[in-house]
């Protein structure tokens, strides 16, 4: 292990040499919090990493025996070839050494084969179905934690799988989300990995596609509850390809009024420029309040004071910076349906980011809306928010290139997420107002979006992350960084509270997972 645990650290630092060394430097200087997150995605990265962490888990445990496991699983193992091919068979083996009971079928299901499927189905104790690509192996074991987690109600069972490469060496793991069906839209994480209960019509109605496996589970999603297992179930030759995410806008008649808020200081150049992007937005019915927090120079004030009164709104708010009651103020005087929360240090750079965003935030079961943020690089600065990273919360995919693979492309589709960050967000003026707004007293200034979506997703009303709206953020120009002793002793406090609220120092976010590394931004395994 030691040899592997070395090469891991060398391959960490010839990706980046000299981030490698700081994060040494960082170390010895006894900041071990800014080490590891420097470290996390360096070694996370490495080839070797997915081995070092298998042989540091503990086993699953001996096979199960398959009479005195209940409830039955028939595991259906796709194959061109039939029963005789090698593939087939080594998938086969795999399954009968955890006791699994077997039926090797086609791509494309025929009469016979249905009825095959269906006679080999013990209705009478509500039979699962698992399905499989010839090749695939079971993990021993891993079956029995599945069958441990089924519950009356639950519908479809998912675990985590990671690829077999040439010679049986393991590698690149898919540690997946709990249940999010809105990412599942876009990627469908399920087939191939998970049980599920099966009815016989249901294979009736799917005979002669050869997207049967896809279709059986979302009837299965639409029947039941999804529950999440997770552990790595079984190791698999190919993943399906995932398609690429096309928005679906409200027609321009069905969306209501949005007030867009942005708070403003001074910064003459920046506000110039995110002015001049919502003058490019293409929205119906869009109002603009900006809130000037003293500003006090005289290029500022003459812009303000210049900007059409039928369009723009000008507020003040004199005092101390605080982003909770700045934006707070500006929601008593909006009159939109929805409420646009927009930095001043925000560029448009597509004209419907703002209709991606209000039809989302028009569901039901929808509150804040996040847009893809990036640095002025072109990398990512934020795609969504995790609970938990740093003890606190940081914005998922951090620094990645948009076009990078990423971690599964999760970077690129939309998806539920814990929370979203306030510098471009969008949500239902009831809703925010149903939650008691930002929370002024604690949070002026740093966490108030975390602790706003946090606050919405206990009513039911879930934040979603929408990459299809992209705009770019000069984030902290405008405010700078807590550097002096006041403003790090208030982010303290700030970060006290939330740990103390909402347990980010001890909870794993649901849309991340436990095997993830809470060190880094970007997702790696946890080392």
């Amino acid at each position: 292990m030691a040899g592997l645990r070395l090469r891991v650290h060398v391959d960490g630092f010839a990706s980046a040499p000299l981030a490698y060394l700081t994060a040494a430097k960082w170390w010895i200087l006894g900041k071990r919090v800014r080490a590891r997150g420097q470290l996390a995605p360096l070694l996370g990265r490495s080839r070797h990493a997915y081995s070092l962490w298998a042989m540091t888990e503990v086993e699953e445990g001996p096979a199960g025996d398959t009479g005195s496991i209940e409830p039955p699983i028939l595991a259906l193992v796709l194959s061109p070839g039939g029963a005789d091919s090698a593939l087939a068979k080594a998938s086969l083996a795999s399954l009968a050494r955890d006791g699994l009971e077997a039926l090797v079928v086609p791509p494309v299901l025929r009469p016979d084969d249905i009825a095959s499927v269906t006679s080999s189905m013990d209705r009478s104790r509500s039979p699962w179905i698992m399905i499989l690509t010839e090749g695939d192996l079971l993990r021993p074991g891993a079956v029995a934690k599945d069958r441990a987690a089924i519950e009356e109600e639950v519908a479809v069972l998912y675990a985590d799988d990671d690829l077999v490469a040439r010679g049986g060496r393991i590698k690149d793991p898919h540690f997946k989300p709990g249940w999010n069906s809105e990412l599942f839209h876009h990627c469908d994480y399920l087939t191939g990995a998970s049980i599920m209960r099966a009815r016989k019509e249901w294979f009736e109605e799917v005979a002669g596609t050869d997207d049967w496996p896809q279709a059986l589970i979302w009837r299965a999603v639409g029947s039941g509850r999804v529950q999440q297992v997770p552990h790595v179930l079984h190791h698999r030759r190919a993943r399906p390809a995932m398609a690429p995410s096309v928005a679906s806008l409200v027609p321009a008649a069905q969306l209501p009024k949005v007030s867009v808020i942005v708070p403003t200081r001074n910064g003459l150049g920046l506000l110039r420029t995110c002015v001049e992007g919502l003058e490019r937005t293409d929205y119906p019915d869009m109002e603009v309040i900006v809130v000037d927090n003293d500003s006090d120079d005289p290029e500022t004030l003459a812009y303000l004071a210049a900007l059409p009164a039928e369009r723009y709104t000008v507020l003040h708010h004199a005092g101390a910076f605080n982003y909770s009651a700045i934006n707070n103020r500006a929601v008593e005087r909006a009159t939109g349906t929805l409420l646009c929360l927009l930095n001043n240090d925000i560029e448009v750079i597509s004209p419907d980011w703002l209709k991606i965003m209000a039809t989302q935030a028009q569901r039901d079961e929808v509150g804040a809306v996040g847009a893809q943020l990036l640095y002025p690089d072109g990398r990512i600065q934020h795609a969504g928010v995790v609970i938990g990273v740093g003890n606190a919360a940081g914005h998922a995919h951090r620094f990645l290139a948009p076009s990078a693979q990423g971690y599964f492309r999760r970077h690129a589709l939309p998806q539920f997420t814990s929370a979203v960050t306030a510098a471009c967000l969008v949500v239902a003026r009831d809703k925010f107002l149903a939650v008691g707004g930002l929370d002024e007293k604690h949070f002026a200034v740093a966490f108030n979006d975390v602790d706003l979506c946090l606050r919405l997703n206990q009513r039911g009303w879930q934040s979603l992350y929408e990459p299809r709206a992209c705009l770019i953020h000069h984030e902290s120009v405008s405010r700078g960084f807590d550097r002096d002793p006041v403003g790090a002793k208030r982010f303290a406090g700030e970060l006290a509270a939330l740990q103390e609220r909402w347990k980010t120092n001890e909870i794993v976010d649901p849309f991340h997972h436990p095997r993830l590394s809470r060190a880094a931004e970007q997702f790696t395994i946890a080392l």
